[in-house]
């Protein structure tokens, strides 16, 4: 059975993504950080929402329009479909373990 916190030495070297659950509308991936970020000048512009938590570490996430959230294991946000993000920090000890759910939520 896996085990969502289990890390293999590769993930050291790569950022990591693993697909969990796939559906028409869903997905949930794990992804695992260690000091990786978005490259400068890219953006995340994602089709669908992303609701994330993060499991493990410590990370920054900055949107365009410079605000910015720092992030420790426990903490979890939604970020709406279209709404440009980027990973400025991630923990290298301990890794990063992100759950991320992607999909068409109906936000109130």
């Amino acid at each position: 059975m896996p085990n969502i916190y289990e890390l293999s030495q590769e993930v050291y070297q790569l950022e990591k993504f693993e697909q969990i659950v796939s559906g028409n509308n869903i997905q949930i991936e794990r992804i695992i950080s260690t000091g990786q970020t978005t490259p400068l000048g890219q953006w995340y512009d994602q089709e669908l929402d992303e609701w994330v938590i993060l499991l493990q570490g410590e990370s920054e996430l900055s949107y365009a329009d410079d605000t910015r959230i720092r992030l420790k294991a426990g903490d979890y946000l939604l970020i709406p479909a279209h709404t440009k993000h980027r990973v400025e920090y991630t923990s290298i000890d301990p890794a990063c373990i992100w759950l991320a759910v992607h999909g068409n939520f109906h936000l109130s």
